[in-house]
């Protein structure tokens, strides 16, 4: 069911960019006024240089919509991943879908009320191990898609919402239920990042919530960083 969770945002590039202020220098102390520094010649089709705008980031349904594309496409004409190489699709991942999720809110909504009795050296620590625990758990499934279709819901955003939901639906293969899949992104400053996936109303993160407790009441954090760890481990080796 959660196979295509890490399919849909990827490589959607985010680019911001500004104009870089000169500082003039200030004038020597002279009375006389210093005279004009006449402009160099421009050739006759010259056109007037525009100031640099900051590119417009992508709406978070349009992000979802053009990354979901693209990576799909990936998937359908990859022959390592069409023959189950697990090191490609984990390589895909990491390039085209971790750089648009926001894994140190994941891990703290995952851990929960105890995410406050962490370290930040914790906090850190738990963040990489819950990101390598995602990756490694659905690479798997991600290496057996098949001809999955994806339906976007209508959707709509205030102009200075910054976080929100992108409803999605997976029409699988034959007479097979279609799927819920939903985003929750959050913005900030010019970046819209996944926190958080639903996939037919169960919080991706949150599933996670009563086995950390579980880890955290019987050993504390490091009892949990520790299972992780082991985790991720074996699911390497296989």
């Amino acid at each position: 069911m959660k196979k295509l969770v890490f399919l849909l945002i990827g490589a959607g590039v985010f680019l911001s960019s500004g104009a870089f202020a000169q500082t003039a220098p200030k004038p020597k102390p002279q009375p006389k006024a210093q005279p004009k520094v006449q402009p160099k010649a421009q050739p006759a089709n010259a056109q007037p240089q525009a100031a640099v705008q900051p590119v417009r980031a992508m709406a978070p349904d349009e992000l979802v919509k053009t990354v979901a594309d693209e990576v799909l496409d990936i998937i359908r004409k990859d022959n390592d991943i069409k023959a189950g190489n697990t090191q490609r699709v984990v390589e895909l991942i990491e390039q085209k879908v971790l750089p648009h999720f926001d894994f140190s809110r994941m891990a703290a909504l995952a851990v929960g009320k105890d995410w406050r009795q962490a370290t930040p050296e914790q906090q850190q620590t738990l963040t990489a191990e819950f990101r390598d625990l995602l990756v490694r758990t659905y690479s798997n499934a991600l290496a057996a898609y098949k001809d999955e279709t994806i339906d976007f819901r209508p959707f709509k955003m205030q102009p200075d919402e910054t976080d929100v939901v992108v409803r999605t639906q997976i029409n699988q293969p034959g007479a097979r239920q279609p799927i819920k899949l939903d985003y929750s992104l959050e913005k900030s400053g010019n970046v819209w990042k996944v926190y958080d996936v639903t996939v037919a109303d169960v919080s991706l993160v949150t599933s996670y919530r009563s086995s950390f407790a579980t880890e955290i009441r019987n050993g504390g954090i490091d009892g949990l960083i520790k299972a992780l760890q082991s985790k991720n481990s074996s699911t390497a080796r296989k």
